[in-house]
């Protein structure tokens, strides 16, 4: 069983930066693909940003590219996104998910609320 518990979610301006972090339990954290997703009030979750547990590439989706930044501390078990010049758009509650079989993301933390006002 994996846990995953988020936090740095808050309130910010348009163009200021956040820091999510999202703490996992288990021993082969380093062996897990880990990702960042977020869902917008009646919107689908979509995919933010992701990274392979054994190559460290990373992935974003086209909107956060340039700005969000995804990294990992394998001896802390944790996983951050570093959100810079963040837009009203961005504004969803992110969660952090975990991928330990190279297959699907099976575990999910319980989200971070980030809200961007204009």
């Amino acid at each position: 069983q994996v846990q995953l518990v988020e936090s740095g979610g808050g309130l910010v301006q348009a163009g200021g930066s956040l820091r999510l972090s999202c703490a996992a339990s288990g021993r082969t954290f380093r062996a897990y693909n880990m990702g960042w997703f977020r869902q917008a009030p009646g919107k689908e979750r979509e995919h933010v940003a992701s990274i392979d547990w054994q190559t460290g590439s990373t992935y974003y989706r086209d909107s956060v590219k340039g700005r969000f930044t995804i990294s990992r501390d394998n001896a802390k078990n944790t996983v951050y996104l570093q959100m810079n010049s963040l837009k009203p758009e961005d504004t969803a509650v992110y969660y952090c998910a975990a991928d330990p079989f190279g297959g699907e993301y099976n575990y999910w933390g319980q989200g971070t609320q980030v809200t961007v006002s204009s």
